[in-house]
């Protein structure tokens, strides 16, 4: 797990706020498995990158006879494809999000594994495809090892930055983590495990929230944002942020996301 999935891109109808108690005891008591993000639909908007991964991954999937998709969530953008591979895997390491995803995607065909992607339990040269969508981390040697000579890796990573304005808010300036996640990073990374990279493609997306409620909500769920996070710890905080969006003001925070498109050379390209 590594970021959200893009929150309801329609506007927020903004209407008489609840108390700030009652707006939080929503969300404290707000489900936050798996990778939905239904419950902000009218509290939060999120621009989408303009590629649409969940379409270009669905016609790639159509394309080939096997694939595997990394930290899956409880698979709810892998669900988007009409039709799957022959032989189609998915990992999840978190156990509830991985249960959710065997209810989702298990009757479709969809093999599901808890095992961490650092350590793939799949032979080499497995898959014509790998992908991921907001990955905990790109491990570069195992993608390479489990792809197929001339199969793709073709994924949606969280950029540098993400969401920081939101971040620094409750934890203050985070300048060296602001430096984490530089998609020419990764593209040095990916060429130095053997891939090479195709395509390579950068978005910045506006991020609102409208109640206290969103920001409890989603620093609930994103537990890698505010480390440590609860309400009690950072009330006077939240407290500030409330009363902001009560004077009509929305939080803007802004969400980092590229598209990566990498290939395993053929063997005859290698030894060239």
């Amino acid at each position: 797990m590594t970021g959200p999935r893009a929150i309801c891109a329609g506007a927020a109808s903004l209407t008489r706020m609840k108390p700030f108690e009652e707006l939080v005891a929503e969300a404290e008591s707000a489900d936050v498995d798996g990778w939905g993000f239904g419950w902000l639909d009218g509290r939060a908007t999120e621009e989408r990158p303009p590629w649409g991964y969940a379409r270009s991954l669905t016609q790639r999937l159509a394309q080939v006879d096997s694939a595997l998709d990394l930290d899956t969530g409880g698979g709810e953008v892998l669900a988007e494809a009409a039709v799957f591979p022959s032989r189609m895997f998915a990992t999840e390491a978190w156990r509830p999000n991985l249960e959710r995803a065997r209810r989702r995607l298990g009757p479709r065909g969809v093999r599901l594994t808890g095992a961490q992607t650092s350590r793939l339990p799949f032979a080499a040269d497995s898959f014509e495809l790998v992908s991921a969508r907001h990955p905990v981390r790109p491990y570069w040697g195992e993608i390479h090892r489990v792809l197929r000579p001339g199969g793709l890796y073709f994924a949606q990573h969280v950029g540098p930055g993400s969401a920081f304005e939101l971040i620094e808010f409750f934890l203050g300036p985070l300048p060296k983590e602001r430096r984490a996640r530089e998609p020419e990073d990764e593209t040095a990374a990916a060429h130095s495990s053997g891939l090479a990279v195709e395509r390579l493609e950068s978005a910045r997306c506006r991020m609102e929230f409208f109640d206290i409620g969103a920001v409890v909500w989603i620093l609930r769920k994103c537990v890698w944002w505010v480390p440590g996070f609860s309400v009690a710890a950072y009330e006077g905080k939240l407290r500030e942020l409330d009363a902001r969006m009560r004077a009509g003001n929305p939080f803007v925070a802004h969400s980092t996301r590229h598209v990566i498109a990498a290939r395993k050379p053929l063997r005859s390209e290698t030894s060239a």
